[in-house]
């Protein structure tokens, strides 16, 4: 497994996976080009036997004191090996790196693997939004996690080129991956 910075080159496996993941609500490709290429963020595209398998995105301009995690999406057939933790891992060390105090998420209400992933990470709920997500009409949770107090630094993922620590590019994490999520 390696994490990597996603690029505008990979734009047509992100859009196969995104249209896979979220067939009733996938985010254009004009979209995904601009999240890409946008300054404001940073998306990590996940690799496994030469294949992308999954995919994340952070939003956190330069001098904001919180982000916004975008998306998480991982292969149907790659899910269950740690993988959602990897790209989480990497956005949080990339928030962590822009110096960001918080780190705030919408998840599925009817998505419990994602919130139990997001919990062991130390994000905690504020709130729900009734029917954010459209067209299935499904309640979002608002979950938050305060980065300043995030002590498992050294718990990052491998992130070529990416800021933050860079410790192995090995799948060791043994929980369960999230099911894909807009967040």
């Amino acid at each position: 497994m390696t994490v990597r910075p996603a690029h505008v080159e990979d734009l047509d496996a992100i859009m196969a996976l995104e249209r896979a993941s979220f067939p009733t609500d996938a985010w254009s490709e004009t979209l995904m080009r601009a999240e890409l290429a946008s300054p404001h963020g940073r998306y990590f595209a996940l690799e496994e036997g030469g294949r992308l398998v999954g995919y994340a995105g952070l939003r956190a301009p330069a001098g904001a004191k919180d982000a916004d995690v975008q998306t998480i999406a991982i292969a149907a057939d790659a899910r269950g090996r740690g993988h959602g933790r990897a790209l989480l891992r990497a956005l949080l060390a990339e928030a962590a790196a822009r110096r960001v105090a918080e780190v705030f998420l919408e998840v599925r209400a009817d998505n419990a693997v994602a919130q139990a992933l997001y919990a062991s990470e130390g994000f905690t709920e504020l709130g729900r939004r009734p029917g954010y997500y459209q067209p299935d009409d499904v309640d979002a949770l608002v979950m938050r996690l305060d980065l300043r107090a995030r002590t498992d630094a050294a718990a990052s993922p491998a992130v070529t080129g990416a800021a933050g620590p860079a410790p192995a590019t090995t799948d060791t994490a043994a929980a369960a991956d999230p099911e894909t999520d807009h967040l």
